[in-house]
């Protein structure tokens, strides 16, 4: 129950200003197959030229996580929060009942980032913004939890109003991590940059595989990557 995601066969906006791929269905990209992996309902993969940005507009009911790549990203919203987040660093907003925010690139470099969209637990929650500094000599060779609603990472990752986990590693040419895929449990997984194998499947930069049966995964690495993974709960 793997199942592999192309960089070249993802959705696809291009905006001038914005160069977008989409892992699931989004906007105009429609893919009756590729809507969602479990509570897991967007992975976009956007960069965004210098001085531009996604002007205020609405959210509600939808876990926001901003993995940014490289560059950095200024996030402004109606409850009157503000913040740049750099590269390696996120910020998370639980749009709850409702938020209107803007995100801008106020660098002289184009900004990459992964936008990840989780589907709360249930409707409602307070909305809210927060940012932290994830260095990435802290996840040398294993996966760290960066975002959660999971009890056990309640010090140590911004919260989420899901139990589901996002994970980060930054991982050395021939080293080999694991994780471990609960029954009920889905995941997907990006590198951010360099090559991998998951269970003997070759996963290349921006490439996504979704993985829909639990047991071990197995990260074997061909080149030195940093490696998104997320691990959500199935659907009801």
């Amino acid at each position: 129950m793997l199942d592999l995601r192309l960089f070249e066969t993802l959705g696809r906006a291009e905006f001038g200003w914005l160069s977008a791929r989409h892992h699931f269905s989004f906007g105009g990209y429609h893919d009756p197959n590729r809507v969602h992996v479990g509570a897991l309902r967007v992975w976009n993969d956007d960069r965004i030229a210098p001085g531009t940005g996604f002007d205020p507009h609405p959210h509600r009911d939808m876990e926001i996580i901003t993995y940014v790549r490289k560059g950095a990203i200024t996030h402004r919203d109606n409850m009157g929060n503000e913040g740049r987040t750099e590269a390696g660093d996120v910020q998370v907003m639980s749009a709850g009942t409702g938020v209107v925010h803007s995100e801008y690139n106020l660098e002289d470099q184009p900004t990459e980032i992964f936008q990840i969209w989780i589907i709360p637990d249930r409707s409602g929650h307070a909305p809210r913004w927060d940012a932290r500094k994830f260095p990435k000599a802290d996840r040398s060779g294993v996966l760290v939890p960066l975002a959660s609603g999971e009890a056990r990472f309640k010090e140590e990752a911004l919260p989420i109003n899901q139990d589901a986990t996002l994970y980060a590693g930054t991982l050395l040419v021939g080293q080999t991590v694991t994780h471990e895929l609960k029954p009920g449990r889905k995941a997907y997984l990006v590198p951010a940059t360099g090559n991998l194998t998951v269970n003997g499947v070759e996963v290349r930069s921006r490439d996504g595989l979704a993985i829909e049966q639990p047991g071990r995964i197995e990260i074997g690495v061909l080149d030195d990557a940093e490696v998104i993974l997320v691990d959500v709960p199935e659907l009801n």
